[in-house]
């Protein structure tokens, strides 16, 4: 198969979401006075993931997500706090992040040597992916970046993706490879849309879910051989 048109999802395949989220709870924590940091992030991430994954099903919307996670978590501690005011900080910090990958650079370098057409593919809030894109240098290789706040459906939509192809020139399905490190949304998206799809698989986990992937690997040089 040729593909042209490479949609690479950003957090976990490309930047490093972990780290970045793992700085910027320490910020926001130090700042609300906090002492047991941790005890707060053991908390908070499997909580966050878990709302990420219901906001993918349709059971919560984006808003109920961003507002309300860190009332909830600082109320699990005892503590009333004001959601919406917690999460705009928290977005400050996190916007502030560029960490990527070891080989991102070059994985981008080559594949754009090689003539493919880059685009990214977020179910990201838009004031932090472009604040993270801007700080890790990743941004001038993508030809547009896509985010689901600003298309207004996300991940695994078919409408996502059909608002995409609207705007990329020369759009074909046949050519199109979405490549990213969820099952859920990334290649469960990529099914619903009716094209392939790399499975960026870096930990070799058990794929539990319906979704099917095209291909799966667990390296950039193994996506690379592939293309």
């Amino acid at each position: 198969m040729t593909y042209k048109f490479l949609l690479f999802d950003l957090d976990h395949t490309l930047l490093d979401f972990d780290t970045a989220e793992d700085v910027a709870l320490t910020q926001l924590f130090k700042e609300e006075g906090i002492e047991d940091i941790q005890a707060y992030k053991d908390y908070y991430v499997p909580m966050n993931k878990s709302l990420w994954k219901d906001l993918e099903q349709k059971r919560i919307t984006k808003a109920e997500l961003i507002n309300t996670r860190f009332a909830k978590l600082f109320a699990h501690f005892g503590i009333i706090k004001d959601g919406s005011y917690l999460a705009e900080r928290y977005q400050f910090f996190l916007a502030q992040q560029g960490q990527i990958f070891s080989g991102a650079i070059e994985l981008l370098d080559t594949l754009t040597e090689r003539g493919y057409e880059l685009y990214a593919a977020t179910n990201g809030i838009t004031a932090i992916q472009t604040g993270r894109l801007a700080q890790s240098g990743l941004a001038p290789y993508f030809n547009q970046i896509f985010i689901s706040e600003q298309l207004k459906t996300q991940k695994p939509d078919a409408l996502f993706y059909e608002k995409i192809c609207q705007q990329i020139d020369g759009y074909s399905k046949e050519k199109t490879l979405m490549i990213g490190d969820s099952l859920t949304a990334d290649i469960q998206g990529g099914n619903n849309a009716d094209i392939d799809t790399i499975w960026y698989n870096p930990h070799h986990l058990e794929n539990k879910t319906l979704a099917l992937p095209t291909y799966e690997v667990d390296s950039y040089q193994t996506l690379l051989e592939i293309l």
